[in-house]
């Protein structure tokens, strides 16, 4: 396969089960970087295999670690992306075309993301068209600083693209519990960090309503199980972030 020259930033850790069929949807970029923070899985060894740039770096939050990840980027176009998504063929055939066109006069494209939860694509509660910033000229593109619900930003134009990029996001219960506590500690602590308080029947009241909202007026309820899931998880994340940012409220010295 001819590749291209794009640059591919992507942050691991434990990516065993996902990050092959990843690597094998962006086989046509020249450079793809990995910045792992502790994998103890056969990631490393994946990505190894594949040809891929490996660096270690402690956790430093999502975004962080995703511009780190940026900045061993070395080719004109780059592209961010997760271990769990994965770039279908149309939309790389799109991708190839921006990157070797010399009249492309766009600073960054975004695309509408396609999200899997349990088999089903759910296009209801905001997951769809889900669009986001992923490709963009290196020098004009970065990631925004917070620790969760991260995003790229880029000075200039953006072009909007059709094809989409796919999303196949945790469904085993378990890893989502623990994915709310690992969230939901670090939304806390970034709104503890911007002044914000809470309460604990606040955030039982957000809670509610967040799952109201998901389930009802944003139509999870036409996604079936899954959307039922999900409202759920989305509404126990919330409750769980504002109850924490009480915690630390109650612990901040007066």
């Amino acid at each position: 396969m001819e590749k291209v020259p794009l640059s591919i930033a992507i942050i691991t850790k434990n990516e065993g089960g996902n990050i092959l069929s990843c690597l094998q949807s962006i086989s046509f970029a020249q450079q793809i970087v990995i910045v792992d923070s502790g994998s103890t899985d056969k990631t490393l060894e994946i990505a190894a295999d594949f040809g891929c740039e490996i660096y270690s770096e402690e956790w430093q939050g999502f975004g962080p670690q995703k511009q780190l990840a940026i900045d061993k980027c070395s080719l004109p176009w780059i592209l961010v992306i997760d271990a769990d998504e994965r770039i279908p063929p149309e939309t790389a055939v799109i991708i190839k075309k921006i990157v070797t066109d010399p009249d492309v006069r766009q600073a960054g494209f975004s695309f509408p993301r396609k999200n899997y939860f349990q088999g089903r694509w759910i296009k209801h509660a905001g997951w769809w068209p889900d669009r986001i910033v992923r490709l963009f000229r290196k020098g004009v593109g970065k990631m925004s600083l917070a620790l969760v619900h991260e995003s790229v930003e880029v000075q200039g134009e953006i072009g909007y693209l059709d094809v989409v990029i796919e999303h196949y996001t945790e469904s085993r219960l378990s890893k989502i519990i623990r994915k709310i506590d690992r969230y939901s500690t670090l939304g806390a602590e970034t709104a503890f960090k911007e002044g914000k308080s809470s309460t604990t029947g606040g955030a039982f009241l957000r809670a509610f309503f967040t799952f109201i909202q998901d389930y009802f007026f944003r139509l999870g309820i036409l996604d079936g199980m899954p959307g039922l899931t999900l409202a759920v998880t989305d509404s126990v994340n919330k409750f769980f972030k504002y109850a924490k940012l009480s915690e630390l409220n109650k612990m901040k010295p007066t």
